[in-house]
């Protein structure tokens, strides 16, 4: 078959508007009978002759999620009432001939045509009532290549594509030229081959819905940005999110799943893919999880409980700014001693009485004192007063309540939980990576432990000599929530953290809980990034009601495989799954059949101790006694 092409020579522009329409229009064109070649690409279109008998909310997504590039046109134009009506009638008055034909001939009946009778007849209804109208609707695609041979393979796609969704796509043979134009962003419909479409048909076209997340610049050919977390498993698509780009309310975000559902392991990897960003990054680890990865990264280590490794709450947030001065906040002192009051209702489990409130205020201002520490702000470069300090001052006040908390803190300073209040801060970590340790924390301890480490990650954060994103990661946050002061502690953060360019992480299996407190609610509704893992059937009602879940969303995250979740945002949602590659993998995998056969799984065995055959009263001469590393 033979080709028609026409030329398009370069001229100069007479207008002032002719350049930029210059710029759209190719050099040559060729025309075949069921393709064009458009510059440097051939082009396919096609015409939508045959459509379902029933369609569904976004049922063209599927065209606009096709992995080419596949220029999709939809020409709209409205039917007059009295028009409609009219041709309705007529419809009808055929199909009741045929079917009282087919009837007095005993034929049977065409089950095709008892279908259309039927839809007719709603419609028609309808119609009538003024519940919607008719239109008549074009539906053409153009699908591009870069080569001829390529094209041919494409379009046996698309069309197997179309196929699946019920569409019969025809070629626009011999008006190829025509199709294409029918495509472009001009409005103009040279194929002309419509479809009758009621209201309800039409707006479930409308707006094209994605199982993609928009790209926050439609128009931008640059790469996506943010961190990859995995691909679509609606579209296949590669799932990008920034979470510190433009138009994000807040930068925080928290993952909730049963345990075993991967939570920890998707954190590490957004942790890992965001330093390649610049991002600085703290870790709270209650498992000795993120060792690895630290090493690998060159990151910071601190195992907070060990011997000698402490954090001191009574430090006052004292920066140091480039030029080497030493600054603090006006109310630092007045600050801490609110945060005192934070740390103590952790330590004795409960929320402290009127007068226990006000013996713990005059002990906490008199403990200061005891040291040099006044409300001159000269004196805050002090050396910090311990929590021994305190207890002593409120055993010598004198007052049954102060008596009573000084009683209560005993095990803190001279008893089994000396040891992480015992001295000054030992350790003052800074880097891309640190990571706080919680292993070696006893149980009792590990709220108040991750309240400690919060703090001294806050002071950093709020650093105004330093300005950079950051990322706080709170891992098994529930060890915090279980006491209201370090859940409004977490809340105040979590809330504090977007001025000053840093973004909190809750990830947390004990969803229940977290949602049946305000102050948990508050903190799922404080972020702008929510990520649900797979969940338990016990809990899926409650978080169903929470993120007000589809029954088919619930059902997705009751049956999700590992890694498998749904990512949302505001008003958007992609189901997707985490995607590692081998030495990621070995980076942030926690399962401890992979890592038994990995060649440096043996440094686990530097975290015990030898007692030698003659450890009697500590149960086998095999079982080793974890006495922590430093």
């Amino acid at each position: 078959m033979g080709t028609r092409t026409h030329r398009t020579p370069r001229r100069k522009a007479s207008t002032a508007a002719a350049p930029g329409a210059a710029a759209f229009t190719p050099d040559a064109l060729s025309v075949a009978a069921r393709h064009l070649e458009v510059g440097g690409e051939w082009v396919s279109s096609f015409a939508v002759v045959g459509f379902p008998r029933e369609v569904h909310p976004g049922w063209l997504a599927p065209l606009l999620t096709y992995p080419g590039r596949l220029d999709v046109s939809v020409h709209i134009e409205p039917i007059d009432p009295a028009t409609a009506a009219d041709r309705l009638k007529k419809q009808l008055a055929k199909l009741e001939a045929g079917h009282r034909h087919t009837a007095e001939h005993g034929r049977l009946f065409d089950p095709r045509v008892e279908a259309a009778t039927e839809d007719a007849y709603d419609l028609s209804s309808r119609v009538a009532r003024g519940e919607g109208r008719l239109f008549r609707v074009g539906l053409y695609l153009t699908i591009h290549a870069a080569t001829e041979k390529i094209l041919a393979d494409e379009v046996a796609a698309l069309r197997s594509l179309c196929a699946s969704l019920l569409l019969d796509a025809k070629h626009t043979t011999y008006r190829s030229l025509q199709g294409w134009v029918s495509t472009l962003p001009m409005g103009l419909d040279l194929i002309g081959m419509r479809r009758t479409f009621d209201t309800a048909a039409l707006g479930a076209a409308f707006p094209f819905t994605s199982p993609d997340l928009p790209a926050p610049d439609p128009t931008s050919v640059a790469a996506p940005s943010g961190v990859l977390y995995g691909y679509n498993i609606g579209s296949q698509g590669l799932v990008h999110w920034d979470r510190f780009g433009e138009g994000m309310h807040n930068y925080n975000s928290v993952i909730l799943g049963r345990s075993g559902s991967g939570k920890s392991y998707l954190v590490k990897l957004e942790l890992l893919r965001s330093l390649y960003r610049g991002i600085e990054i703290a870790v709270i680890d209650p498992e000795d999880e993120y060792a690895r990865l630290a090493t690998a990264v060159g990151g910071t280590y601190v195992h907070l409980g060990a011997p000698s490794v402490r954090l001191n709450p009574f430090d006052l947030p004292i920066h140091t700014r480039a030029d080497g001065r030493r600054t603090a906040p006006k109310d630092a002192l007045t600050r801490r001693s609110l945060f005192l009051h934070t740390v103590i209702a952790v330590l004795v489990g409960q929320d402290l009485e009127a007068g226990e409130r006000a013996a713990l205020d005059r002990a906490i201002a008199a403990t200061y004192q005891s040291v040099g520490i006044t409300a001159d702000p000269r004196t805050w470069t002090r050396p910090s007063p311990i929590l021994r300090d305190l207890r002593d001052q409120l055993a010598e006040a004198g007052e049954r309540s102060a008596a009573e908390l000084a009683a209560r803190l005993h095990p803190y300073v001279d008893g089994a939980f000396a040891q992480l209040f015992d001295g000054p801060t030992s350790t003052s970590p800074e880097g891309h990576l640190t990571v706080f340790s919680l292993r070696d924390v006893p149980d009792e301890l590990k709220g108040v432990g991750t309240l400690l480490v919060l703090d001294a990650v806050w002071r950093r954060v709020s650093n105004p000599a330093v300005r950079r994103p950051r990322l706080v990661v709170v891992d098994e946050a529930w060890l915090l929530m279980q006491q209201k002061a370090g859940a409004e502690f977490l809340f105040r953060m979590s809330k504090a953290s977007r001025k000053h360019w840093a973004g909190v992480t809750v990830a947390t299996q004990d969803t229940p809980d977290l949602l049946a407190s305000e102050l948990g609610q508050a903190i799922v509704a404080n972020a702008a990034t929510q990520i649900l893992l797979r969940q338990a059937s016990q809990a899926i009602d409650e978080v169903g009601r929470a993120f007000d879940l589809s029954a088919g969303e619930r059902a997705f995250l009751l049956s999700a495989d590992r890694g498998q979740g749904l990512l949302s945002s505001g008003t958007q949602r992609v189901a997707f799954q985490a995607i590692a590659s081998p030495t990621e993998h070995y980076l942030v995998t926690s399962n401890p059949a992979e890592l038994a056969t990995h060649p440096d799984a043996h440094h686990a065995e530097d975290m015990f101790v030898d007692l030698g055959d003659d450890s009697e009263g500590f149960g086998s001469d095999d079982t080793p006694i974890d006495l922590g590393t430093a």
